[in-house]
C-alpha cells in the first residue's frame, strides 16, 4: 500500500500507539512518495534486512511532513464506540496496521471528533 497507493499530497493521521494515551493526535502530508528504505542495507541500522538490497529492496518509505496537532488527542476507545468506523481496521480487534486506508467520510468522523460536545 505505501509503495503503490500512497501520494505526494496526500494527508495522513498521525496516531500515537504504544502509550498511555492511544489515539489519533495530529495531521501530516505526504511529501515524497515511496523510494527504497536505506535503513534495510545499513547492517549498523535496527532495521537492518540481509535480505533487502538496493536491487531488490524489500522495504521502502515515503517522507511526510507535519501540518498540525489535533485540536485535542482522539482516542482509541472513542473511534471504536463510532458506527462510521466500525469497517476501519483500527477498530477492529487484533488489527494494528502501521499504515492503513482511510475513507473520506472516515476522515471526516475522525476530525469531528477533535471537537468538543459543545463546538459540534
Amino acid at each position: 500500500m505505501m509503495r503503490d497507493e500512497v501520494k505526494e499530497g496526500d494527508l495522513v493521521l498521525i496516531y500515537h500507539s504504544s502509550c498511555k494515551k492511544v489515539g489519533v493526535a495530529g495531521i501530516a502530508k505526504v511529501t515524497k512518495e515511496a523510494y527504497p528504505d536505506h535503513f534495510a542495507f545499513d547492517p549498523e541500522s535496527d532495521y537492518y534486512d540481509p535480505k533487502s538490497s538496493p536491487d531488490n529492496p524489500r522495504w521502502v518509505m515515503v517522507d511526510i511532513e507535519f501540518v498540525r496537532k489535533t485540536q485535542r488527542l482522539i482516542p482509541l476507545t472513542v473511534m471504536k464506540a463510532m458506527p462510521e468506523l466500525e469497517n476501519m481496521p483500527l477498530v477492529k480487534r487484533g488489527n494494528r496496521l502501521s499504515i492503513m486506508p482511510v475513507s473520506e467520510q472516515e476522515w471526516l468522523a475522525i476530525l469531528d471528533k477533535e471537537k468538543l460536545p459543545s463546538q459540534r
